[in-house]
């Protein structure tokens, strides 16, 4: 793989603006040579420029010296100067080019403009982030001090051990990491150790001399150890010891935070009833208090892992780019040129390194009991292998569903089953219990090939999400348990075909009209299932966000909660199926396979709720965003989903009741819901639609490189916004059942949520690249008053 697709393949995609913009310095390496190409070569006569004939008589107006170490200007191509302009607090570079007037010179000097742009850009967002990360650890810091105050409270309340002791103890293990790590501190890095003794200085970072960095860079300098190390060790003990708070002081300038949303918690804050805040320690607090902690300093890490990746990739990026000029150009600009880059903050800072050190020392003290391969396991999980045999497996499984689906075609065409007398029969009692493994196959199928797309375009979906690293499922996954499930069902509807009754009781066979009552229950039960197989995490992750779906407005609006809620909106069909599911057995009707449900009172009010349960749960999810956000958006978007629920209602009461003035509500409220719902997708969600946009009618930035694809997934999404039109205008086809009719028109709405998927997907994403968020906030347990009263001034 050459080295620019490797640079895109390993940037972190919501900081990818921020990175060396390698392609485009490529470029004008490729201008620079086909200019090269175009004039022949004269014969060269040794010349000075301008610059470099009175560089002895001139200095730098910032008297700043050039970094390029060469002490023969003559025969250099480039001078590298760092500038401070004026009131800037930090350093940029400028590249001086000495061979302007030679032919091609001004593309060349226009490239050097160009590379000192993007590392000034790449300087000044490593130095912000590192900013960053050191707030964060200080703040990490103030926790872990409460953290261990909490523990020996919960542990030792009756204080049977002299705390002065223990805290000397903490502090000598805090010294014996601290003279570990000192030697490994570059000479030009000595100034910045202050600022990072964050989390060295509490007690909970102590270790004694074990080093958690794998970086085989990093083990090099750990290595050397010299009788520095030794005076230190016995040195910092004492100043530690005067630095050190007093064991519970800090419990006394701190409080609990309430991060954990609960619908008791929901009920309390809209009565206004005050938060318990006060510090209650007991084991089960300790608990909720480490787990929290621990998720902290995970995230931590990760963001610490890609910061490092960041500054390391962007140097061999300006290394390669540097020696890719020097080849086409045969001079030797890539030395000075890399020396500057070397000596400057992304170059030398070895903060982040450090603080990864310090947070691997804490995280395996005190959050894996000291055992270093655990803590490492938790930290850096391995990435998910694709494995061949989810490859071959889901292939077998593709190969048996068309195998049998051939099969079922054969059958009843061959049998001439639907020209007998018991078709109707079949498609108004059998085919809709079928129908629900249909509907959720396609929408599984949907998400896989959306999973694909996300993938390949660098949608970082499992961010989005906030799935657990390492336990995501591919779409090979998703595909594998979409075709399991669709092989079993076609296998039941098979022997669902036989359409003989016994002659003496009149009654179908119990087992074979069970097949599909088994089915739904073998798929609850493995949704349900408490062991470690066909892949628990997102089996609860999936029914969590179900439950606070069901629960809303209860539980705080996250994105996978509405993007699920979203989906079971294109799902009603389904849900009416699971319903009539209950009816079907629960009468009793499948012996005889003819079911009373739709004329039961009782199974058509329940039509009714059952089609608005999903629009009525999104509906409370925008009211809850909208008291807490205070954006209006959320009110209007309300408002799209309370139009739904009655176009719903009203289309749900004319298919029972085919009443002219139901006709005309329906039609009325379906247009007006299509209209209002249509704008939303493409505007709102998609943010398409931007006049002045670069790409006319679209938006600035689009991942997909082909316009047309967004163009005509907007013309889809209006024709399958109005299929529902069809309950309503009735529209008949011949050889089509009307249950048949119904299922094609659910099975357009899943695919147009499909389509919506990707496009809602891709412009979340975007937005998290323009506001360069690659990181989730994560909640603190402790909030310390300090902080608190420097937040309310």
């Amino acid at each position: 793989m050459k080295f620019g697709k490797e640079f895109v393949a390993q940037m972190v995609p919501e900081w990818q603006e921020a990175y060396m913009n390698y392609g485009y310095l490529k470029s004008l390496i490729k201008i620079i040579q086909h200019s090269k190409h175009r004039h022949k070569p004269h014969p060269h006569h040794h010349r000075l420029s301008l610059y470099s004939a009175f560089a002895g008589l001139t200095r730098s107006r910032h008297h700043q010296e050039p970094t390029s170490p060469s002490s023969d200007i003559e025969n250099q191509a480039i001078l590298v100067h760092a500038v401070r302009s004026d009131g800037g607090s930090h350093e940029s570079y400028e590249t001086t080019f000495l061979m302007a007037a030679e032919e091609g010179g001004v593309m060349e000097l226009e490239y050097f403009r160009r590379a000192d742009d993007e590392f000034n850009k790449v300087e000044k967002f490593f130095r912000g982030k590192v900013a960053e990360v050191m707030k964060e650890a200080s703040a990490l810091n103030k926790q872990m001090d409460a953290l261990i105050a909490f523990r020996i409270k919960v542990e030792n309340p009756q204080r049977l051990f002299d705390w002065s002791c223990e805290m000397t103890r903490l502090a000598s293990d805090v010294a014996a990491s601290t003279a570990q790590l000192a030697a490994s501190i570059p000479r030009g890095a000595k100034a910045s150790r202050r600022a990072m003794e964050f989390i060295e200085e509490g007690g909970s970072s102590s270790s004694q001399g074990e080093n958690s960095s794998e970086d085989d860079k990093d083990e090099k300098r750990r290595e050397d150890h010299n009788i520095d190390n030794q005076k230190l060790n016995v040195e910092k003990p004492n100043r530690y010891r005067g630095a050190m708070p007093a064991p519970l002081e800090v419990l006394n300038r701190v409080t609990m935070n309430q991060t954990v949303e609960t619908p008791r918690s929901t009920i309390k804050g809209s009565l206004n009833v005050p938060q318990q805040t006060e510090l209650k320690f007991t084991r089960e607090n300790l608990k909720k208090v480490e787990q929290q902690l621990r998720g902290a300093f995970i995230e931590f890490y990760q963001k610490l892992r890609l910061l490092k990746s960041y500054g390391f990739l962007n140097i061999l990026a300006f290394s390669k780019i540097m020696k890719k000029y020097d080849k086409v150009t045969s001079r030797n600009t890539s030395k000075p040129y890399m020396n500057m880059v070397d000596n400057s903050y992304v170059g030398s800072s070895d903060e982040v390194t450090k603080l990864i050190e310090r947070v691997e020392i804490t995280f395996i003290k005190q959050f894996s009991n000291s055992n270093r391969r655990k803590g490492m396991a938790v930290l850096r999980p391995k990435p998910k292998k694709e494995r061949h045999r989810i490859t071959f497996s889901m292939g077998c499984l593709a190969g048996c569903t068309a195998a049998l689906t051939v099969t079922l075609i054969l059958i009843v065409r061959a049998r001439h089953i639907m020209d007998h007398s018991g078709t109707t029969q079949y498609m108004e009692n059998i085919f809709p219990l079928y129908s629900l493994f249909a509907f959720v196959f396609l929408h599984m199928v949907m998400y896989s090939r959306n999973i694909y797309f996300w993938r390949r375009y660098r949608v970082n979906y499992t961010f989005i999400f906030g799935f657990k690293q390492g336990t995501e499922l591919g779409y090979r996954e998703v595909l594998l348990v979409s075709f399991g499930m669709a092989v079993l069902a076609i296998a039941a509807a098979l022997s669902n075909l036989d359409m003989e009754m016994d002659p003496q009781t009149q009654d179908y066979k119990a087992l074979t009209e069970l097949l599909p009552l088994f089915l739904v229950l073998l798929v609850v039960v493995i949704l349900l299932c408490p062991f470690n197989i066909v892949y628990r995490s997102s089996r609860y992750f999936f029914l969590v966000c179900v439950f606070h779906c069901i629960c809303a407005p209860l539980y705080k609006v996250t994105l996978p909660d509405f993007f699920l809620a979203d989906q079971l909106t294109s799902q009603v069909q389904a849900i009416r199926s699971l319903e009539f599911y209950i009816c079907y057995y629960g009468r009793g009707d499948y012996k005889h396979r003819n079911t009373t449900c739709r004329s039961n009172d009782v199974f058509n009010t329940f039509s009714f709720i059952v089609a608005s349960i999903p629009y009525w749960s999104r509906l409370l999810q925008c009211i809850r965003r909208l008291f807490e956000e205070k954006d209006p958006q959320q009110g209007y978007n309300g408002v799209k989903y309370f139009l739904t629920i009655v176009d719903v209602i009203m289309r749900t009461a004319y298919s029972h009741n085919k009443d002219v003035n139901f006709k005309i509500l329906a039609g009325i409220f379906s247009i007006v819901s299509a209209v209002y719902c249509t704008y939303w997708d493409l505007v709102v969600d998609w943010g398409l639609l931007q006049r002045n946009s670069r790409n006319r009618w679209l938006r600035d930035k689009l991942l997909v490189p082909y316009k047309s694809v967004y163009f005509a997934a907007m013309v889809l999404n209006v024709l399958l916004r109005f299929a529902w039109l069809q309950t309503v205008l009735n529209f008949n086809v011949a050889f089509m059942h009307r249950q048949s009719m119904i299922a094609v028109v659910a099975s357009l709405e899943i695919i147009r949520r499909g389509i919506w998927n990707f496009f809602r997907l891709e412009n979340e994403h975007l937005n998290n690249v323009g506001k360069y968020r690659a990181f989730k906030s994560v909640p603190l347990p402790f909030n310390h008053d300090e902080d608190h009263h420097q937040h309310n001034h």
